[in-house]
């Protein structure tokens, strides 16, 4: 696990390639086919090596219990091969799905969650994130306003059960406390000081616009089959994509470029502060221009470990 742009995929295939483990991407956006570019894909000639990748279209929905019967999958042939499991992503729900399970939330109501969007549509996001502040303080806390999807569904949790999510999740043991019985599991966490990881962000931000990350949200956009929300959410794209709505032509403004940085560098922080709250966790800490890759010996021991009796 890690920030973005820490280095984790680089040496997440390095190591199941040296420990034979099998490969499952846990990043809740690179499940989209079409949407490659900025969200880092592996090149296609890689994408073999990866269970968790193109699993959906855009204008698909997918959620972490979606992820957690893919885990399931690649598990079972895991332990059938006699293989080790490795899991390279930073969206740290989708490890705890996998690898605790969810708590005892409701399934998705779209007549609520249709009205919900309206609502943010019509008043702005604040004014819904300020109605969740008011049922379930918590969860506001931890959830930015602009996180549209994540503040609809707190809402619709509250007004489909009556009860604050975070509550709920409180009650399932909280943030990624008790692992499955079936499972051992070693976390670590690819960490680099802030300005170095800031240059990063902010140089591959670049590099994928350089890469056709604007086309790709042209072709995204273009599609009559429109987009979900969720996929609709993902980093970075959401600035582009209010951009070419708004009109924009050619490679993007470097106002706009200056915002796609900003949010990402603002999300990787939110990221770090998530993976505080896994217990156990073994830091990998990156020097400054320094290669997570480094660490590659630690990694493959841990998975070579024998499992406890």
């Amino acid at each position: 696990m890690g920030a973005t742009a820490s280095g984790k995929a680089e040496l997440a295939r390095a190591a199941a390639r040296e420990a034979g483990a099998l490969l499952v991407s846990c990043d809740s956006m690179k499940v989209y086919r079409g949407m490659d570019v900025g969200t880092a894909k592996p090149a296609p000639a890689e994408r073999g090596e990866w269970f968790g990748l193109d699993l959906v279209d855009p204008w698909e929905r997918f959620d972490a219990s979606r992820f957690r019967a893919v885990f399931d999958g690649a598990l079972a042939r895991a332990r059938a091969e006699g293989r080790p499991l490795l899991l390279s992503g930073g969206t740290m729900l989708y490890l705890k799905a996998a690898t605790e399970g969810l708590c005892d939330a409701p399934p998705r109501d779209d007549a609520v969650r249709q009205a919900l969007t309206a609502e943010a549509e019509a008043l702005g996001a604040p004014a819904l994130h300020a109605r969740l502040r008011a049922v379930d303080p918590a969860a506001a806390g931890r959830i930015h306003e602009n996180d549209l999807r994540r503040v609809v569904r707190a809402l619709e949790v509250h007004t489909v059960t009556g009860r604050a999510l975070s509550d709920l999740h409180a009650e399932s043991g909280g943030r990624l406390r008790e692992v499955r019985p079936d499972l051992r599991r070693t976390v670590f966490v690819v960490r680099r000081e802030r300005e170095d990881m800031d240059r990063r962000i902010d140089a591959r931000v670049l590099r994928m616009l350089e890469l056709g990350w604007a086309d790709e949200c042209r072709r995204l956009l273009a599609d009559p089959r429109g987009i979900s929300t969720e996929a609709a959410q993902a980093l970075g794209y959401r600035e582009l994509f209010a951009w070419l709505q708004a009109g924009g032509v050619g490679a993007p403004p470097e106002d706009v470029v200056r915002r796609v940085q900003t949010a990402t560098r603002r999300f990787a922080r939110r990221q770090l502060t998530w993976l505080r709250h896994i217990d156990g966790v073994e830091v990998l800490t990156v020097p400054p221009d320094g290669r997570a890759l480094d660490a590659l010996p630690r990694v493959v021991a841990a998975m070579r470990a024998p499992a406890a009796s």
